[in-house]
């Protein structure tokens, strides 16, 4: 049996479900919200999945050091405008910096959140937080 691949033209929508939840759980859970939310209502679906919602970390471990994973103001401000308040009601662990912290903890309330890890703050913010 010969296939031509000329007409061999599968997409990303062609896929079942579970072949891409397969996919998607080999990446980044911040990079597949990212990348997906918005796109349709089934890629939606899937994302909001809490394999993907439940733990979002935005650091990274480099050089000894967290850092946070997104430098780009513009990719902050769709999380804290459109993912988070979309997905908050599932999150239930943060991994944050001092950098993003203010504006991820006021994008939405976290009712489920179970575990909040704060890095690279400073103590006299950590006192603010925590007094």
């Amino acid at each position: 049996m010969e296939i031509n691949m000329k007409n061999l033209c599968i997409e990303l929508n062609d896929l079942p479900d579970e072949i891409l939840l397969i996919i998607f759980k080999k990446l980044d859970n911040l990079k597949v919200l990212y990348s997906f939310q918005g796109v349709n209502e089934r890629l939606n679906k899937i994302i909001h999945d809490p394999v993907f919602t439940s733990r979002l970390s935005f650091l990274n471990w480099s050089l000894n050091k967290f850092i946070n994973k997104f430098s780009s103001d513009i990719i902050l401000g769709r999380f804290c405008l459109q993912i988070l308040p979309e997905i908050h009601m599932k999150i239930k662990w943060l991994d944050l910096d001092s950098s993003s912290m203010k504006n991820i903890l006021r994008a939405a309330n976290y009712p489920h959140l179970h575990v909040l890890g704060l890095y690279n703050i400073e103590e006299e913010t950590a006192k603010c937080l925590f007094n």
